[in-house]
């Protein structure tokens, strides 16, 4: 592509309400990139990414190459039924099917274009597994909470957990030491960002904003701060939410907790 690839990876995990962990990377790839004399924006094709054909093909061979090395390793454990398994030639022979099925990836454009994806992210990269609005109560030993059930029509409905329990599911969203939740890569590296993007904007014909100074904020300087009733200091509004955002967050009805 004549072009050095950058990323940014975004691994995102959300609280295990039916007990089933879903760990997942969002990726982000800019349609484009410096040149690797960083000289030149070069920019991508409109069909720039893999056919569709071709990415469940390579999906599928990785996948079933690293699940047979795994088990090479030990790291696979089988209990129950699966216990046959264990045994290397009828692993082997129930891998090998796999191979001759056709795999599916989910390979669409966004509904909202790019800036909804990326505002979609934005809202989850530095929030906790469940937020304190969605926690309801904690009574006799039993921590009550929210959550939406997307299978029926994404009703939103009253969770109970005991403590231990609700706990332990909140601690496999901490990460093992040296992990991190987001990775950039490339002019968005942070050893290389403050070098690359000011290029990146000049290359593509982008103005950067300058730097604002900052200063203490009065009502005065904006119609949005408002003084406070207690101590007259200034109140700024920092979120404005639509009347979904707000139904969204408002206690669940009483037939849907049923």
């Amino acid at each position: 592509m004549g072009r050095r690839l950058q990323r940014a990876w975004f691994l995102h995990s959300g609280y295990p309400v039916r007990g089933c962990l879903h760990p997942h990377l969002h990726i982000i790839i800019p349609a484009g990139g410096l040149s690797p004399d960083h000289t030149r924006w070069v920019r991508s094709r409109n069909k720039y990414f893999l056919p569709k054909k071709v990415l469940r093909r390579v999906f599928r061979g990785k996948f079933r190459e690293a699940l047979k090395q795994a088990f090479q390793d030990g790291l696979l454990r089988f209990d129950g039924k699966l216990k046959l398994l264990a045994k290397p030639k009828i692993f082997a022979a129930w891998l090998r099917p796999l191979y001759r099925k056709d795999w599916v990836v989910y390979l669409k454009r966004p509904f909202g274009g790019p800036e909804y994806v990326l505002h979609y992210l934005g809202r989850y990269t530095h929030r906790v597994a469940i937020s304190n609005h969605r926690l309801v109560s904690f009574l006799d030993g039993q921590v009550t909470f929210r959550w939406r059930h997307s299978a029926d029509h994404n009703k939103q409905k009253l969770r109970s957990l005991p403590v231990e329990e609700f706990l332990t599911r909140f601690l496999l969203h901490l990460l093992p030491q040296g992990f991190v939740r987001i990775r950039h890569f490339g002019f968005l590296a942070s050893r290389r960002r403050a070098k690359l993007l000011p290029l990146c904007f000049q290359l593509l014909g982008a103005a950067q904003q300058p730097p604002h100074e900052e200063h203490t904020p009065s009502t005065d300087d904006s119609p949005d701060l408002y003084p406070c009733p207690k101590c007259g200091a200034p109140m700024k509004v920092s979120e404005r939410l639509t009347a979904a955002e707000i139904q969204l967050r408002s206690p669940p009805r009483t037939s849907a907790a049923a």
